[in-house]
């Protein structure tokens, strides 16, 4: 087990327990805020349960991604489960659309017609919300990858919109309390409705993009083909893709154009110059075609270096 492996094993698991504490900790406060919502007649309650129901959906389909992207990978599914992550960040991301776009409406409706709201049980209700948020939004900090996982980064940012959905119902109840402003309520409402609206069009964006094969934002593909071209011996490069199998897993294949007279061991050192250069620009995985100039396609060294590069690449750096 190599030493980058465990690393990744290990914030793996870390990202596992926190999304398992952080769910059961909104789930159970969310069913609190539903309930709050209904007896005091707030749509910013609502609003805001409406934000936690996405999250706890969210970080449990974060969950389920985490665990099937554990299942290794068959001659069915080469790259194993790892995609159903970015599929989850798509369907969370759509939860969060059509969530906004209800509170939206519902909001419209009581602008013209604003009910009684039980301002008291509200701020009491709002305040319970903004702790459990804060302390569920340091949870994920201290224990999860929110920089670089995207499933991560999708739930965490579902909590930093609930937290301010809180302080929008706290306002809220305080202005009712204060000044009667019944029109407040719908207002916060329409703002966490905002909030969701934007985070959740993030989300769908970044993950149809992974989807799509698109380059990954943390690659920049000009100074991937500089370096490439930069190296002594490469002569041209072709069939260049560069996408990412999951957040934080990116993937480069392409055919290199090499003088003919390149020994079999000059084409070795080559490829592990190449694969050197490349793991500085993020990419994890390379798979490289071999080519001269007069016989693409046919020459010997690139069966050989392709079969070498694997066979390296299996046993790591072994020497």
């Amino acid at each position: 087990m190599g030493h980058d492996h465990h690393s990744h094993d290990h914030t793996h698991g870390a990202n596992k327990k926190t999304l398992l504490i952080s769910f059961l900790v909104i789930t159970a406060f969310m069913v609190i805020e539903v309930i709050g919502g209904l007896l005091t007649n707030s749509l910013a309650l609502l609003a805001d349960a409406g934000h936690m129901l996405s999250d706890s959906i969210s970080l449990l389909i974060a969950l389920i991604a985490f665990k099937l992207g554990e299942r290794a990978a068959n001659y069915g599914k080469t790259y194993g489960y790892k995609r159903f992550e970015i599929l989850a960040a798509v369907i969370n991301g759509a939860t969060l659309l059509i969530v906004s776009i209800y509170i939206f409406y519902e909001g419209y409706q009581r602008l013209f017609d604003p009910p009684e709201v039980a301002s008291t049980g509200m701020l009491i209700i709002a305040v319970i919300g903004l702790l459990v948020n804060i302390i569920v939004a340091f949870i994920m900090l201290r224990g999860g990858d929110t920089e670089n996982n995207l499933n991560m980064r999708a739930a965490f940012l579902h909590v930093l919109g609930d937290l301010l959905g809180s302080v929008g119902a706290i306002i809220a109840a305080l202005l009712i309390i204060f000044f009667q402003w019944t029109w407040a309520d719908t207002v916060a409402s329409v703002l966490v409705a905002l909030l969701i609206l934007v985070s959740g069009w993030r989300v769908t964006k970044a993950s149809i993009h992974v989807l799509m094969e698109g380059t990954p934002a943390n690659v920049n593909l000009e100074n991937v083909v500089q370096k490439m071209s930069d190296i002594d011996g490469v002569e041209g490069i072709h069939d260049l893709h560069v996408w990412s199998v999951t957040s934080g897993q990116n993937v480069l294949s392409c055919h290199i154009i090499v003088d003919g007279q390149m020994t079999v061991e000059e084409s070795q050192q080559l490829l592990r110059k190449i694969e050197h250069e490349l793991e500085q620009e993020n990419i994890g995985h390379v798979t490289i075609q071999v080519e001269t100039g007069e016989h693409p396609h046919e020459d010997t060294i690139m069966c050989q270096a392709e079969y070498v590069m694997e066979e390296h690449h299996h046993h790591g750096h072994s020497h």
